[in-house]
């Protein structure tokens, strides 16, 4: 929870902020105007999807490694399925980006921009450059590091896991490690695979590199108390976020 509230006092700056609270999702959204209706509508959505398939696929919400593919599956469903085998996680080590993504891009028909923030994993579309600030627990550099983002083409899935953060099921002890893909799903899954490499400082380079090894992922930044790391398509500067 405390996440949470570090995050949420990161709203974006001109846009309409809103919360979308469905059970256990709650996720900020920012966007052109108020599209709460809309966003709500889209989470019991992709939400349900995900529910009906656990009720008949229990191991989906169980496993701790991937699933083959389920061409009959929901797209959403589809997505997880394809990035924990990316990744090398069980399914629902994305569901919280594939939400995310999936709501987002509802909402990309209505509005040019939108950023979706849900318990760290964040979907993304500006035009305009904005900073994303990256909470890594009692990390010194906690609060201190952000990525820069400049508005491109399409959007992006930011997600992060800690291993010292919150109470997602976590392998690692990084206090942060954020990866950067268009895909949501894929952005959240790996950002749970990574982070359950990172036992020690010297693991970072060593979990930088299986990174690098994903197809899909373009930005990864690892922390461990003093120590940081990245590789990729990405821009490091000083805390906060607008």
């Amino acid at each position: 929870m405390e996440r949470f509230k570090f995050y949420r006092r990161w709203a974006a700056s001109g846009l309409v902020n809103f919360t979308v609270r469905e059970k256990e999702t709650d996720i900020l959204v920012s966007a052109d105007m108020d599209l709460k209706s809309k966003a709500e509508d889209l989470v019991r959505r992709y939400r349900g999807d995900i529910e009906d398939y656990i009720k008949v696929n229990p191991e989906f919400r169980k496993t701790l490694k991937p699933m083959p593919p389920d061409e009959k599956a929901a797209e959403i469903i589809k997505a997880m399925l394809s990035a924990s085998r990316a990744a090398g996680v069980g399914p629902m080590a994305a569901v919280a980006g594939a939400i995310s993504e999936f709501a987002g891009k509802g909402l990309l028909k209505y509005s040019n921009q939108v950023i979706l923030e849900n318990g760290g994993d964040i979907f993304i579309k500006t035009d305009r450059e904005r900073k994303i600030g990256i909470y890594a627990g009692d990390s010194i550099l906690s609060g201190r590091v952000a990525i820069k983002l400049k508005p491109d083409k399409g959007p992006k899935g930011i997600s992060t896991s800690s291993g010292t953060v919150g109470h997602s099921l976590s392998l690692g002890n990084a206090d942060a490690v954020t990866v950067i893909s268009p895909d949501g799903s894929l952005a959240d899954a790996s950002a749970t695979a990574v982070c359950n490499m990172v036992k020690t400082a010297p693991d970072i380079n060593r979990a930088l590199d299986f990174a690098k090894s994903i197809e899909g992922v373009t930005g990864c930044v690892v922390i461990y108390k003093d120590r940081i790391g990245s590789i990729g398509d990405i821009e490091l500067t000083q805390g906060g976020a607008k």
